[in-house]
């Protein structure tokens, strides 16, 4: 799976679970701020996005300090790559 195909997924599976408009899931989109997220989202979003990726997210010591949709974007990215190279 490529970057630009993980971006699209994370962008999909947002706008879904919190029925988002994908022209606002832009990197620089502040999850709180400009999306309206709030504390329980965020725990809704590490959970769909480990069922979306079949990764582990929520023990990830970086996930606490995720403020934007880029930072997730490359969270995921990361993840997504330490699971390739394991197989």
């Amino acid at each position: 799976m490529t970057d630009e195909q993980v971006i699209d997924l994370v962008n999909r599976t947002l706008a879904e679970e919190f029925e988002l408009n994908l022209a606002d899931l832009t990197p620089e989109a502040h999850l709180i701020t400009d999306l309206g997220l709030d504390s329980l989202d965020f725990v809704d979003m590490v959970v769909v996005l480990q069922n979306a990726f079949h990764v582990s997210l929520r023990e990830e010591p970086s996930i606490q300090q995720i403020r934007t949709v880029g930072e997730i974007h490359q969270l995921v990215i990361a993840k997504k790559r330490e699971l390739d190279a394991q197989s």
